[in-house]
């Protein structure tokens, strides 16, 4: 149980105990890494707290990626920070997505331009700029990036609208990352988990029906639980996936590689 023993990492967007961010975090603190974690204000800090006492856990810092403070970006001025403290960093999680939920139902040409903009830019930016702000603190002996897609990215999902076209950016953006940090020995991978029961998922309307298919279709009859996407993350981000990068790794009871379902799932 000590796979990550002396390797310390960044976990960026907990939101609450049920967030796939801590689930991952949970299983790689058991697995013996030493975390720290960012939130964006101080009604989400409040919850963490709690949760980083109980991994023994004492590093927090805030960022907004959709801001910036004192003409630094957000982002840049969290890893100024942490560098103060750790001069090397081995893994980074990006659990960071945004939309108006109110554009997450109904068409999706219904999208607002400035929703467009902020949800690509928090969604699939902001991991471009946390691996470019990171480099300094990995650039000595690599590391692992890691961020969340979901398979609305590759095929149309109801009501992920502008969401999937944000994934998609994230997607793209991890093959351009792993080739632009390879050589830094940086590798770039991402979680594409199933439906799971959290707070950012209960903003896409529909949700419900969208959980009981996914399970139904789903080749092993499931969706996934945290621990299950936790054990996924620590594969990409311990030794164990050295020679992996350029990677969306589902973790969806298989859904992904359905087609068209038996007429017996639907029914």
């Amino acid at each position: 149980m000590s796979i990550m023993k002396n390797k310390k990492g960044l976990i960026m967007g907990v939101a609450n105990e049920r967030s796939i961010a801590w689930g991952i975090a949970r299983v790689l603190a058991e697995h013996g890494a030493e975390l720290a974690f960012s939130y964006q204000n101080e009604g989400f800090n409040k919850r963490l707290i709690p949760l980083m006492n109980s991994i023994g856990s004492q590093r927090c810092y805030e960022c907004d990626v959709s801001k910036d403070v004192n003409d630094i970006n957000s982002i840049e001025n969290m890893f100024n920070k942490l560098s103060e403290t750790w001069n090397s960093i081995d893994f980074i999680v990006h659990a960071l997505a945004y939309s108006d939920k109110d554009e997450l139902k109904g068409k999706y040409f219904n999208c607002t331009r400035t929703n467009f903009l902020n949800s690509l830019d928090i969604s699939a930016f902001s991991f471009t700029r946390t691996a470019k702000s990171a480099l300094p603190l990995m650039a000595s002996n690599g590391g692992s990036l890691l961020t969340l897609s979901y398979l609305g990215a590759e095929r149309t999902t109801p009501n992920y609208n502008v969401m999937g076209v944000a994934k998609s950016a994230l997607e793209a953006s991890i093959k351009y990352l792993a080739m632009d940090l390879g050589k830094n020995n940086i590798r770039v991978n991402a979680l594409s988990a199933g439906p799971v029961k959290t707070l950012a998922g209960a903003a896409i309307s529909g949700a419900r029906h969208v959980f009981r298919y996914s399970e139904n279709v789903a080749p092993l009859k499931f969706n996934p639980q945290l621990t299950e996407v936790g054990n996924s993350a620590l594969y990409l981000l311990s030794d164990l996936s050295t020679g992996v990068t350029g990677n969306v790794h589902h973790v969806d009871g298989g859904l992904h590689s359905v087609a068209i379902p038996k007429q017996e799932n639907l029914e």
